[in-house]
């Protein structure tokens, strides 16, 4: 049992660097044809920023592979496979419900990184990728990166999700990580100022978390950010990077 969980473990500790590779590489190149000279000059914060990344992706790594083993050899979980074991309309509202206890915990756990012992510790090595690149997504230090990975293996314990689903959840958190810090907005300016963006956090938002270090603390939602007087609003990209990417309109924003 032992090899099976520590096999187990690593498989998922590859699977989970193999994805930010691809996610955040994509994301870089897209980033490379669109805004050529964004990353210039970067090349040892980027080599810095994969070294943690990788090193995180173990530490998301090892649990995730321990829930995996235990739900496919022991039910240990409450992740289900069968179409018809919930009604469908469920798919949608775990999803949802994922997303937001995600949120929740990311946005008092990384509010509470910004304590200035806490910050020094362990969340200044992700400020400390200025700007950030489409590689910081998982540039974290060791402690703050035990916070984020207990996060998905805790909560399929406590609220049923079906297989797919939850691949959407993994999927939405990768996107989201890595746009959010690529220093240019992938979104349609629709988007980010329309209603959606009024409670939507992408790179616009998260951007001025980044410049000024306070407020905007949330991952996915503005709801905490919001009701705890925190959210300082959209920011702005340096050197006229574009906003609504998917537009096709160059603007500054701010």
């Amino acid at each position: 049992m032992t090899v099976a969980i520590t096999l187990s473990a690593l498989a998922m500790t590859l699977i989970v660097g193999v994805r930010y590779l691809i996610a955040s590489g994509a994301f870089a190149w897209a980033t490379k044809r669109r805004h050529p000279q964004l990353y210039t000059g970067l090349d040892k914060q980027i080599a810095m920023e994969i070294r943690w990344s990788l090193a995180s992706a173990a530490i998301y790594g090892i649990p995730a592979g321990i829930v995996a083993w235990g739900w496919q050899n022991r039910g240990w979980t409450q992740i289900y496979d069968a179409a018809g074991a919930y009604p469908l309309w469920y798919l949608p509202v775990s999803v949802l419900l994922y997303l937001f206890a995600h949120d929740t915990w990311f946005y008092w756990t990384h509010r509470w990184m910004h304590t200035p012992r806490l910050f020094k510790v362990a969340h200044a090595v992700h400020h400390a990728s200025r700007p950030p690149t489409a590689w910081a997504a998982m540039s974290f230090h060791p402690w703050e990166a035990l916070t984020g990975a207990v996060v998905i293996p805790a909560l399929v314990f406590m609220i049923p999700i079906h297989a797919g689903a939850l691949g959407v959840v993994l999927s939405v958190m990768t996107v989201m990580g890595v746009t959010n810090h690529m220093g240019w907005e992938v979104f349609p300016r629709a988007l980010v100022n329309g209603p959606l963006g009024n409670w939507l956090i992408t790179a616009t938002h998260h951007q001025r978390h980044h410049a000024e270090y306070r407020g905007n603390y949330g991952l996915y939602f503005r709801f905490w950010d919001r009701l705890c007087g925190t959210d300082k609003g959209l920011g702005s990209f340096g050197g006229g990077v574009a906003a609504g990417g998917g537009s096709g309109e160059r603007r500054r924003i701010g």
